[in-house]
C-alpha cells in the first residue's frame, strides 16, 4: 500500500513545497533561461505537481501523463527554454520534494519502510515519464521548426 499520509502531508503542504521550488528554479544556474517563462506560469506548474500529486500517482494514466508532458516540453521549446534546462527542472522538482520529506523526518520506522519504497517506486515512475514525455514534445516542437 501506497505512503497515503506522506502523499497527503505533500498536498497540505504544496504552496509552500512550491514556493521553495520556484526560487531554486529561478536561482539555479542550471535553470537560469526559466526567467524566460512567465513567474506566475513556473509557479502555478510546481504548485499544480505538488497538490495534486496523489492524482498523478494513483489516478493519471500513462497517456494522461503523456499529454500533459508532451504539452509542457513544447511549451518550454516555444519559450526558449533548453531542453536541458527543462530537464534539470523536472529533476529538482522530485529531488526538492525528497529533501522536504526528510526535513519533515518521515523517514525511519522500520513500519513505514514498505509505504515509503512504494512510493518512491510511484514517484520515480512518474518523474521519469515526465522527463521523456517532456524530452519528446520538445524535440517535436523543434522539429517542426527546423
Amino acid at each position: 500500500m501506497i505512503a497515503l499520509r506522506l502523499v497527503r502531508l505533500i498536498e497540505n503542504h504544496s504552496a509552500e513545497l512550491a514556493d521553495g521550488l520556484t526560487r531554486k528554479l529561478l536561482s539555479s544556474d542550471r535553470t537560469r533561461d526559466l526567467h524566460k517563462v512567465p513567474a506566475h506560469e513556473l509557479h502555478q506548474r510546481c504548485d499544480e505537481i505538488y497538490h495534486n500529486l496523489s492524482d498523478w500517482l494513483l489516478s493519471k494514466t500513462d497517456h494522461e501523463i503523456e499529454s500533459v508532458y508532451k504539452s509542457l516540453g513544447a511549451r518550454r521549446a516555444h519559450q526558449g527554454v533548453p531542453l536541458a534546462a527543462l530537464t534539470w527542472a523536472i529533476l529538482l522538482t522530485k529531488e526538492h520534494l525528497w529533501g522536504f520529506l526528510e526535513s519533515e523526518g518521515v523517514y525511519g520506522g522500520l513500519h513505514n519502510v514498505f509505504g515509503e519504497l512504494e512510493l518512491l517506486r510511484l514517484l520515480d515512475q512518474f518523474f521519469d515519464r515526465a522527463v521523456y514525455y517532456a524530452t519528446e514534445g520538445y524535440e517535436q516542437a523543434t522539429a517542426k521548426v527546423a
